[in-house]
């Protein structure tokens, strides 16, 4: 019984974004979207429809993602749960996580000083370049005219 105390208080815990990045990504998606104070129904879209095209999830699936995702966020401190080994992904998959976060972002055709801030900082975390993210911001925010 003692032995499994011990494995009980001493387990390390392991990061959420390296046990599932999509969760972690969803996490931070759903963060963005309430860090001006409200989720609008076109940034609700514009979660499922990033995940559903980037990991080829269906809708139920999505939809489960994002209630799990929410919960995660609504329990977390910080982003480093989130963003601990998401810098480990290929730089492709890191620069299309800012990108959802751009289509986030944009898909209330508005952006918001909390949320660019936000998109910023995440992409220091996991080290997309201020040059990449704003060409990513750029890029999200013609297609949205």
């Amino acid at each position: 019984m003692f032995e499994a105390l011990t494995r009980l208080f001493t387990k390390s815990e392991e990061p959420l974004a390296t046990r599932e990045p999509r969760l972690a990504v969803a996490a931070l998606l759903v963060h963005l979207a309430a860090v001006d104070g409200s989720i609008k129904d076109q940034e609700r879209r514009a979660i499922k429809e990033a995940l559903e095209a980037f990991y080829g999830l269906d809708e139920h699936a999505v939809e489960k993602l994002v209630a799990e995702a929410a919960r995660r966020d609504a329990d977390a401190v910080d982003f480093y749960q989130f963003t601990s080994a998401l810098s480990a992904l290929t730089e492709d998959e890191r620069i299309a996580i800012i990108k959802m976060m751009w289509q986030v972002v944009f898909a209330d055709d508005k952006n918001h000083e909390l949320e660019d801030n936000m998109v910023w900082r995440i992409a220091e975390l996991i080290g997309v370049s201020n040059r990449q993210r704003t060409v990513l911001r750029n890029q999200m925010s013609r297609q949205r005219r």
